[in-house]
């Protein structure tokens, strides 16, 4: 028992400076949302410790052997289940709102690409339910395609989580999963990535259009490095199915979001949806508002091992005049003014 307590630290430890080490050694990172969540770490030994107290202790050893060695595999893009990506609750969840994914182009199985997920909304269900089931059939509209949603590497410390996030699909938004799945994995691989991470979540709210996108440049650079393409894809009406108390610069409530965002990372919202019996209630389930996600245009990157600053920004600005050109091309046709702009911050 003591060399797997021993063990299950030493991971925890090693992945920590491992994380600290990336985050000295890449200035590409922060559109992969910051790695702070180690501290997760520790609240997953302590379930572990309580359950070995109770009447299962046999079944938390039997766990906690296996978390040992399969550690790692989340980072090798996991162990995806068909069968869980298939079951009847996300057809439930997808009509509820309703949720579609619209498809503009085909994608080749021959290559590999990074969609830039937009926006974050307070929840990203749009992202969830395109990317992590097959509820709108992702699949079949991009046959030959494995879509990797990525979310917070401290989401995959946490036991039986970490198993259901992998069976979806979800991988760890981290260098070494991404530079994995687009190297050693072979093609046809689309890494999911909600670039306004964090920050953008705190501006969502009904009836506004913004991303968080000039500084993120960070899915560029690693989309360079592997010559993986590029695809824009906005979500309409991702924002109008949460409400927010949106706190101003320099007060207070935004003072302990940033702080939450810089060691957590993840940033504490104050929102709500309505009521579970009424739309006249205040609750947490989200309102039943249609959000329809827009995959458009792949931009073919040439892979540079080393890219410069100057790569760099010239496919970063390409890919934000594509996301402009993707917004405007469909607003339209969900409910948007012609006079609408999408802002980009």
């Amino acid at each position: 028992m003591k060399t797997l307590i021993a063990a299950y630290s030493g991971v925890l430890r090693g992945e920590r400076r491992a994380e600290a080490a990336r985050s000295k050694s890449s200035n590409g990172g922060s559109a992969l949302s910051r790695e702070g969540s180690g501290r997760w770490g520790v609240a997953c030994s302590a379930i572990l410790m309580y359950t070995f107290c109770t009447d299962c202790w046999l079944i938390a050893v039997l766990y906690f052997t296996w978390l040992v060695f399969d550690w790692n595999t989340p980072k090798k893009g996991g162990r995806r289940s068909q069968w869980v990506r298939n079951w009847a609750v996300w057809r439930y969840f997808r009509d509820y709102f309703p949720i579609q994914l619209v498809k503009t182009h085909n994608l080749l199985t021959t290559r590999n690409y990074i969609f830039g997920y937009h926006p974050h909304g307070i929840m990203g269900l749009g992202a969830f339910c395109n990317f992590s089931t097959e509820a709108t059939e992702v699949s079949k509209k991009f046959p030959g395609i494995r879509p990797y949603l990525a979310t917070l590497a401290g989401n995959f410390r946490m036991p039986v989580l970490r198993e259901y996030l992998m069976s979806g699909g979800i991988c760890p938004v981290n260098r070494d999963t991404i530079d994995y799945l687009l190297s050693k994995n072979g093609s046809g691989n689309a890494i999911i990535i909600v670039v306004g991470g964090a920050a953008e979540s705190l501006s969502s709210m009904p009836g506004k259009n913004a991303v968080t996108l000039r500084n993120r440049k960070g899915f560029v650079k690693l989309a360079l490095r592997h010559g993986a393409d590029l695809v824009p894809t906005y979500s309409f009406g991702e924002n109008e199915v949460y409400k927010q108390v949106i706190f101003q610069e320099g007060s207070w409530g935004r003072w302990v979001q940033k702080k939450f965002q810089k060691y957590i990372g993840f940033a504490p919202c104050i929102f709500h949806g309505r009521g579970l019996f009424s739309s006249d209630t205040w609750g947490l389930v989200p309102y039943s508002k249609p959000i329809t996600t827009v995959v458009g245009e792949p931009i073919t990157i040439p892979k540079l091992e080393h890219p410069t600053q100057q790569d760099i920004d010239l496919y970063h600005a390409m890919y934000m005049e594509a996301l402009v050109k993707l917004f405007d091309n469909h607003k339209t046709k969900f409910g948007l003014p012609e006079t609408e702009v999408l802002e980009v911050n």
